[in-house]
């Protein structure tokens, strides 16, 4: 969530990087929302000075009554009561506006950093590097739905039994495999200096409003209505929310940890050919790697964790790029975000498998995430987050790019996992 302070400081800056998002009607927006911290600040003013002017004649009251006007005394204590009645109306349009101005700011976007580029679609992306070839297949090479099948891997068919679509089973190596890839990704965040946490699957509202799913993204999430529960789309929501109403100490930064959960998303839209097998699914595994950590260094975070994300597909042995999303296609709740995909050569598509994103403090602003700088001055910190890695697509990428004509090879990093080379 946008400061007020930001808007009303740096208005031309915000407006700026909304229209680079295409945000309608955005001076408008942010008229309103200064209009409504006027009124706020107008409020309060008038609240503080009634309970003032009520605090300074009740203590009047105990000197008058002493000095047997009571009269006089009976007088102030009337129009003390007066002002407390005022002041509890006061109170309350203060409340009501105050309420107004957050429900307001929680509809604005993030302002992009200005290397972000302007667009409208995907289509606009920019692609910033493309590492590594892609692989030449044999004649007969097939998509990986076939060859899950074929191997009999991972069943969709059952999943729809048990769920519905977008619910497979995985099943054999094929559940082997993607436990070896989530041990693989967890060893290798550890190794570079994230903690280990296993968070819950399910969040409360506060929760989904502290990281900004909600109210931005709730017909994407599945919820446990007696409950008001909501199934995590990732795992950044419930690890960020850790800190949630936390003032850190300085020495505790930057704060990094990864976890594994599955996620649920009800990924609304169209499903066809582009969208077939694990290419798009309700529920995923993923390990996430967040980081909590001051603004001056927040960027230099977010490169280790590309790099950090880029060393991952090395490993592995696939062919990626980076894109830098534009304004139109970036989150709501994103600075700057780089998307990482791997090349399916049997789609002969990218697939994309991992989204690095700086939030700046627009979340550390909902979740009240501060800490106290050298001169004791409350400061909000900065937040980002990236899936280091999500595995439908990456199994994906690895079953089509490495079959051969008797099997499918396993890279090489993951056969200490496996305990075998080959489906």
């Amino acid at each position: 969530m946008l400061q007020i302070s930001q808007i009303v400081t740096e208005k031309e800056r915000v407006i700026e990087g909304l229209k680079k998002r295409n945000f309608p009607n955005v001076e408008q927006v942010l008229d309103q929302a200064i209009a409504l911290d006027e009124k706020r600040k107008s409020s309060q003013q008038s609240l503080d000075s009634n309970l003032a002017e009520a605090n300074a004649l009740a203590k009047e009251i105990g000197g008058l009554m002493k000095a047997g006007k009571r009269e006089e005394a009976e007088a102030i204590k009337s129009k003390t009561a007066e002002l407390k009645s005022a002041s509890k109306e006061l109170a309350e349009a203060k409340d009501q506006v105050e309420k107004e101005l957050l429900a307001l700011l929680y509809t604005i976007p993030n302002v992009p950093h200005p290397s972000v580029p302007s667009g409208n679609t995907d289509e606009d992306n920019e692609v910033v590097k493309t590492v590594g070839e892609a692989p030449k297949l044999h004649a007969g090479a097939v998509p990986h739905w076939d060859l899950i099948k074929q191997y009999d891997i991972i069943d969709f068919d059952l999943g729809i039994k048990i769920t519905g679509a977008g619910f497979p089973v995985y099943k054999g190596k094929g559940a082997r495999l993607q436990r070896s890839l989530v041990n693989f990704f967890l060893d290798e965040a550890v190794a570079a200096g994230f903690s280990e946490v296993q968070p819950p699957i399910m969040v409360n509202e506060a929760s989904g409003y502290a990281t900004g799913q909600l109210p931005d993204k709730e017909g994407q999430m599945y919820h446990v209505g007696n409950e008001n529960l909501y199934l995590i789309p990732t795992a950044e929501v419930p690890i960020t929310n850790l800190y949630r109403d936390v003032i850190v100490s300085e020495d505790q930064l930057p704060i990094k940890h990864t976890g594994f959960t599955p996620c649920f998303r009800r990924e609304a839209g169209s499903w066809g050919a582009h969208v077939r097998g694990l290419n798009r699914l309700h529920q995923f595994d993923k390990v996430e790697i967040v980081q909590v950590c001051k603004a001056e260094d927040s960027y230099k975070a977010l490169d280790d964790m590309c790099n950090h994300v880029a060393s991952l597909l090395e490993k592995l042995g696939l062919q990626y790029r980076i894109l830098r999303l534009c304004g139109g296609d970036i989150g709501f709740t994103s600075a700057l975000t780089f998307d990482f995909e791997v090349y399916s050569a049997a789609q002969e598509k990218w697939l994309e498998v991992s989204s690095v994103s700086n939030f700046e403090t627009f979340q550390a602003n909902r979740l009240k995430l501060r800490y106290k700088d050298e001169n004791k001055k409350i400061q909000l910190l900065h937040t980002l987050n990236g899936s280091a890695l999500a595995l439908p697509r990456i199994i994906a990428a690895i079953l089509e790019n490495n079959q051969t004509p008797d099997g499918i090879n396993i890279p090489e990093v993951l056969v200490p996992y496996t305990g075998f080379d080959k489906i």
